[in-house]
């Protein structure tokens, strides 16, 4: 088969048609093991112009994440051999990568049965889109050159393996649970479960051969029958052990990776739904300590957490053993006293913990805070209050520090008072002379209880340190376990239609409408907005002006969907931001926020430009970027860095100007293409002259303009 030929490919009869999308996605979930309930409802007549939008629709209402992913030329291979479960374009259908079965790739096909394929014959479907559009060229230069037909294709691959690099292809859609999703359920999928199960049942295998390599062995040699025949049976057990250990320990790291890698997903997934007010009212610092804080979460409690989990299940057998020897009784009660002990210092430790933790937290917020306001405080603060009330926080920390450190001493004593406790118990019998096999059966039992003990405790100061960051990360993960509400898509695809319909001229009805609309901050009485009415129809120009402090910017962030109003009814062409779903609302309505709450992502310059719209971005989103900086005044820009559209800008990149960030901001809402584009002071750092050009643009491109500014 040529590889500039990927459609007479054999592949594409297992592929899905794009109307079947809906039931394919459903039976990938399902054979990938993803729980989710049914689709509640058809969505067929959800537009197939915009597939992305779509299958992200179908994600949603199946309870699964349907992620797009893009790859580099030379990377197709390695996504065709490693992918799945992934949904991969390929000539008009979609081909359903299941994963892998016996190294080679598997496809779930319309039959809803499995397909193994070949890697290269996927790879080759995968690199589609440049194979048709450079193939023919390339065939005509080897052509040309005298290559011999049958080593074309060949060479083919290599020529453009060779000068392809660094090309992106839009090769398809990740299938993963939905973030939102129990932790529990997550890790369950994620093989966590079973995995913790096979842990334990392996060190408690290697355990119990442990007790019973020394059970055999000490029986022989109290008995005086020790042979050869026993000691080989030692022997053998403790060869058993070998392997049981190095499944323990390859157990124990394989676990901490998958549950890790679960809870930074659910962390940064909490991160970025948390309602950014909060985010801002806490502070840089306080949002620098939960990163830090998560990271000792990672390292710690999973760890720890193994630890305490393979004590737990050692101290009950040690008990046992206990009950086997001499003086059992006062052993046992020994034992749970040991055990109160535990639980009485392990407090102390938490609450000692806790207080340490916002004690640094209290000192992480203010050194970040000082540090971005660094240039000011040199500027305008007086050299002898830059350092005011150091010394007393250094302080705190230093006393709570030393508190901690007590706690943490007396925790790792527990073993050492085990052995008092437990001698002092078996002393009588030792003295009255008791049986030697119940005696040495009472002490194995006693160093047993010990090494649990130790490990216990270890674990414990481990988990408290876990347990005390928790506290701070709790909100991140919390928030990312927010159920996301999709909305209907029949309404969404209405909207959609509607647009087409304004955007050609037909008679439209109202874009937005809000009617007795009212706002507080969290936490606050007082209401910023109260009693708002405001109608927006296609095609409108209005300015919204007000002094400082008005609630403007407010305004704004309510009607584009980023607060939820505290009272009254917002619309967008009679739909609610519930029945269409908070993402097809802030879709369709864009604001520029203020130049001090915007940003520019050390990236490309054209990653900044299009950070609204699907990535990679099409030869098409390509060339509107490059007409709307053009229209903004952005080409002299442009022609000075060296990259053009793919030059690295922001802190670690090259630096704009104010009002090049503001054309910036400009040209991103515009490139998204809203039906109301909401400008919140957009034109405060533009000279007059720039400031003409910019409007125009607006004026020129926006469906829907509302500006907002100064009297």
């Amino acid at each position: 088969m040529s590889a500039f030929a990927p459609e007479s490919s054999p592949l594409l009869a297992l592929g899905w048609p794009v109307d079947r999308v809906a039931e394919g996605v459903e039976a990938l979930a399902r054979h990938a093991g993803f729980a989710r309930p049914e689709l509640d409802e058809p969505i067929d007549d959800l537009p197939r112009g915009d597939l992305h939008r779509w299958l992200r629709v179908v994600g949603e209402r199946l309870g699964v994440a349907v992620e797009p992913v893009s790859i580099e030329y030379a990377d197709a291979g390695l996504l065709a051999r490693r992918g799945g479960p992934a949904l991969l374009e390929a000539h008009g259908v979609l081909l359903l990568l299941a994963g892998r079965r016996r190294g080679a790739p598997v496809l779930l096909g319309p039959d809803r049965r499995l397909h193994r394929v070949t890697a290269d014959e996927l790879t080759r479907v995968l690199r589609t889109p440049l194979t048709a559009r450079e193939g023919p060229r390339i065939a005509s230069l080897l052509e040309d050159a005298g290559v011999p037909a049958a080593r074309r294709d060949r060479a083919a691959e290599r020529l453009l393996a060779a000068t392809q690099t660094g090309v992106v292809l839009s090769a398809g859609w990740l299938l993963r649970p939905a973030p939102d999703l129990p932790f529990g359920r997550a890790l369950a999928r994620r093989g966590v479960v079973r995995r913790l199960a096979l842990l334990l049942g392996a060190h408690a295998a290697h355990y119990l051969l442990f007790l019973g390599s020394w059970f055999l062995v000490g029986r022989a040699a109290l008995d005086g029958t020790l042979s050869t025949g026993w000691l080989l049976a030692w022997a053998l057990l403790l060869a058993t052990l070998i392997p049981l250990q190095m499944l323990t320990t390859w157990l124990q790291g394989d676990l901490a990776l998958r549950a890790g890698a679960q809870l930074k997903r659910r962390l940064l997934d909490g991160a970025l739904r948390r309602d950014p007010d909060t985010t801002r009212a806490e502070g840089a610092g306080t949002a620098l300590g939960r990163v830090l804080e998560s990271e000792t979460v990672e390292a710690i409690a999973l760890g720890g957490g193994i630890a305490a989990a393979t004590a737990l299940l050692e101290l009950p057998i040690a008990a046992w053993v206990l009950a086997q020897g001499a003086a059992p009784w006062p052993l046992l009660a020994a034992f749970a006293l040991v055990l109160a002990l535990v639980a009485v210092v392990g407090t102390g430790l938490v609450r000692a913990g806790l207080r340490l933790v916002d004690l640094r937290l209290e000192i992480t917020h203010g050194l970040v805070e000082k540090m971005v306001g660094h240039r000011t405080r040199l500027a305008q603060e007086a050299p002898s209050r830059r350092h005011e009330g150091e010394e007393a926080s250094l302080d705190a920390y230093r006393e709570g520090l030393r508190i901690f450190d007590r706690r943490v001493a007396d925790l790792l004593l527990v073993p050492r008072v085990w052995l008092v406790l437990g001698l002092l118990a078996l002393a009588p019998t030792l003295v009255a002379g008791g049986a030697p096999g119940a005696v040495a059966v009472a002490i194995g039992g006693l160093l047993l209880v010990e090494q649990a003990l130790g490990t216990l405790t270890r674990s414990l100061h481990n988990l408290t340190d876990a347990a005390v960051a928790w506290r701070r990360v709790r909100p991140l993960f919390e928030a990312g376990g927010q159920p996301i509400d999709p909305g209907l898509p029949a309404l969404d695809a209405a909207l959609d239609r509607a647009s087409h319909a304004a955007s050609a001229g037909e008679p439209a009805p109202t874009l937005l409408e809000a009617s007795e609309l009212a706002y507080a901050y969290p936490g606050r009485e007082r209401t910023v907005l109260r009693a708002v009415d405001l109608t927006v129809r296609d095609g409108d120009r209005l300015l919204v002006e007000g002094p400082s402090g008005g609630g403007k910017s407010t305004l704004a962030a309510v009607l584009a969907g980023l607060r939820t109003p505290s009272a009254g009814l917002l619309r967008l062409r009679g739909l609610d931001a519930a029945s269409i779903g908070h993402d097809a609302w802030r879709r369709r309505v864009v604001v520029v926020p203020q130049f001090h709450e915007n940003h520019v992502v050390t990236e490309t310059f054209a990653f900044n430009l299009l950070l609204g719209r699907t990535w990679p971005p099409t030869d098409d989103d390509i060339e509107r970027a490059y007409a709307v900086c053009d229209e903004l005044g952005l080409g002299p820009l442009l022609e000075r860095m060296p990259g053009g559209l793919q030059q690295v800008v922001g802190d670690t990149g090259w630096q704009l100007s104010h009002g090049e960030r503001s054309r910036l901001f400009l040209a991103r809402a515009l490139l998204q293409d809203p039906d109301l584009l909401l400008l919140d002071e957009s034109f405060g750092a533009l000279d007059p002259e720039t400031l003409q050009v910019a409007m125009r643009c607006a004026l020129r491109r926006a469906r829907t303009l509302l500006v907002i500014a100064h009297p």
